[in-house]
């Protein structure tokens, strides 16, 4: 049966959401507001394209009734019945997102399923810059650590081993036969993994694709995920962010290498408990009879 909300009940749930929205965005818009930019926290603005005021508006997800909502009826998937009450409409979302949700569905079970694998130690930021010299570096207000040389070497005296294709295609032409498997789009369901941490980011961008059928709280849920994950992705990256409050993790020497597998190990259990969840909205969406074939 729905669940059904007053307006007494659900929104402070949405002064909460935005709250802790506004919060966790707040540093990017204020830099927006200038033309700054800041290479760990405004990436999950930049790579990912849900902006901060569709991230804040909030959702209650499938089988929730809301009464005297009247901004939600007039929003994408949203339904108005007759006595009043709001909810998304489960038909028309399968019917227009359901290849979505089943694309996801089956990237997220094959990822879940498989062992994580981890001490990749982030090697895939050190071979985005590989051979690429001081004028072609992706965050070139950075300085590199080691420097151009000893970037290099450690990208030489390493096995690197991503499997994840939107971090592999953007390493250098130097660095991708270097790489142990050659991803592709068409190969990414059969080869992400649960230890990968951009798999961990991604599981944000699946959610909000899947909005408003994903509840709020489980999208923002992912988005704190995904930006815990990227400050590891960047601490470990061959940048020197010391300035920015960021210490290395320097995954060229033993102790490195164990900080980032133990924090390696914990994005991916966290994110296990969001694929289960997210699966759950998936199975909920393609259980409708839209989403059946005729």
């Amino acid at each position: 049966m729905p669940q059904e909300l007053s307006y007494a009940e659900w929104a402070p749930r949405a002064a909460a959401h935005a709250r802790r929205v506004d919060e966790l965005t707040r540093g990017h818009r204020e830099r927006r507001a200038t033309g700054r930019s800041h290479p760990v926290e405004d990436f999950l603005f930049t790579y990912y394209s849900f902006r901060p005021a569709l991230l804040r508006r909030w959702h209650p997800g499938l089988d929730v009734r809301l009464y005297d909502a009247p901004q939600h009826a007039g929003w994408r998937f949203y339904r108005a019945d007759a006595d009043g009450a709001v909810s998304v409409d489960p038909d028309l979302f399968a019917q227009q997102r359901g290849p979505t949700a089943a694309f996801v569905r089956s990237l997220l079970a094959a990822t879940a399923g498989r062992t994580p694998a981890l001490g990749c130690f982030g090697l895939h930021e050190w071979a985005m810059v590989y051979r690429s010299g001081t004028d072609d570096v992706r965050h070139d207000a950075w300085p590199l650590r080691l420097g151009p040389a000893g970037t290099d070497e450690v990208v030489e005296r390493h096995t690197i081993r991503c499997s994840h294709y939107d971090a592999f295609r953007f390493f250098t032409d130097d660095a991708r036969p270097r790489n142990t498997v050659q991803p592709t789009r068409e190969r990414q369901v059969a080869l992400e993994q649960p230890g990968c941490l951009h798999a961990g980011m991604d599981l944000y961008k699946w959610a909000y694709k899947l909005t408003p059928a994903v509840p709020s709280v489980l999208v923002l849920d992912c988005f704190e995920l995904a930006r815990d994950i990227r400050v590891l992705d960047m601490q470990a990256s061959p940048y020197d962010l010391r300035e920015l409050g960021y210490p290395p993790v320097p995954i060229e020497s033993p102790e490195g290498k164990a900080e980032y597998i133990c924090r390696q190990r914990e994005f991916a259990q966290r994110g296990q408990a969001l694929r289960t969840r997210l699966m759950d909205v998936c199975d909920r969406v393609l259980s409708s009879s839209a989403a059946r074939p005729a």
